[in-house]
């Protein structure tokens, strides 16, 4: 083989996540195609759907100009041209003088030219557009068409004429945040606590199959066990407050609104039994497949020292 002929490449089926903002999502990748280490995944439509969702519930928790966004544009293969408006609720600044104007952009889709090679164009928003937009509207009874959009706020308000793009599909897949984003393989824990890649399928360490594994701890169960340990000690426990940020760890114990003494000195629990609910809770953590799985139903309790804090409310004896 030519040292110079491009080296094959190999894809994989597997799932990529973001830490635990991004995914998991199953996607399809060549696992030597890295940048800086970071991971180039190919996703279906219903996984960008996915995606999409995901990347607008950040946006609006952490603000725009924080989170780039993904957009999944439907319309039909004989409609005629409409005009889609995408707000960020940000300005930006226009002129010298220090006048904004609403961040937001406008995608024009030529739906009856896509098949024939035509793209979407997109543009910063005029007030035009906006009135182009609310005239538009997606008709025809043809074959169903999307364009996938990707936004990217933070340079758009620069002024970067590639912060906002359409994604093409490539053999009916979608290629987002590749290289630009840190991807990297999701994960699975083996019940003997081996860590391995979403498409290893078999423990290094034991041999059992992902496939094979108990499955994840739900949070109902997890509170149900958490309150089985505690209660050995102190019946009267109702609930206990979790940090997640980093190692899972319980913070505090109660009685309804009374707090338990935690210490091992003077209050009614012991080492072991703490942390024995603190080896609970980091497995139950490192076997979901995202911390929302396992704390659905919990109370998320803001703190100065931590987003990630949570109570678990005990089954009534």
């Amino acid at each position: 083989m030519s040292a110079t002929m491009p080296r094959a490449r190999k894809m994989i089926q597997t799932r990529v996540c973001i830490d635990d903002m991004l995914g998991p999502f199953d996607c399809q990748l060549d696992p030597g195609n890295r940048w800086n280490g970071w991971l180039s995944p190919n996703f279906t439509l219903d996984v960008t759907r996915q995606l999409s969702a995901q990347t607008l519930r950040m946006a609006d928790e952490y603000g725009y100009e924080c989170v780039d966004t993904i957009h999944v544009i439907e319309g039909r293969a004989d409609s005629r041209d409409t005009v889609h408006v995408i707000d960020s609720g940000l300005t930006y600044e226009v002129n010298d003088d220090g006048d904004r104007e609403p961040l937001a952009v406008a995608v024009r889709i030529p739906w009856r030219s896509l098949d024939r090679g035509a793209t979407a164009s997109i543009s910063m928003v005029t007030p035009a557009a906006r009135k182009a937009a609310r005239r538009s509207k997606s008709t025809g009874r043809g074959a169903a068409r999307v364009v996938v959009v990707h936004i990217r706020w933070q340079w758009l308000g620069e002024g970067s004429d590639t912060a906002a793009t359409v994604v093409q599909p490539r053999d009916g897949l979608y290629s987002i945040g590749g290289w630009e984003w840190t991807w990297a393989f999701a994960s699975w824990w083996c019940v003997c606590g081996a860590y391995m890649d979403w498409h290893e399928l078999r423990c290094d360490n034991c041999d059992l199959h992902r496939d094979s594994q108990p499955p994840a701890l739900t949070g109902p169960v997890v509170a149900e066990k958490v309150g089985t340990i505690l209660r050995t000690l102190a019946p009267e426990a109702t609930s206990a407050l979790v940090d997640f940020n980093g190692p899972a760890r319980l913070i505090a114990v109660f009685a309804g609104d009374t707090e338990i003494d935690t210490a091992d000195d003077t209050g009614p629990f012991d080492t072991e039994t703490l942390g024995e609910a603190d080896t609970l809770l980091r497995q139950a953590h490192d076997r979901a497949s995202r911390l929302h799985d396992l704390i659905a139903d919990w109370e998320h309790v803001p703190d100065e020292r931590t987003a990630q804090l949570y109570r678990v409310t005990f089954p009534a004896l």
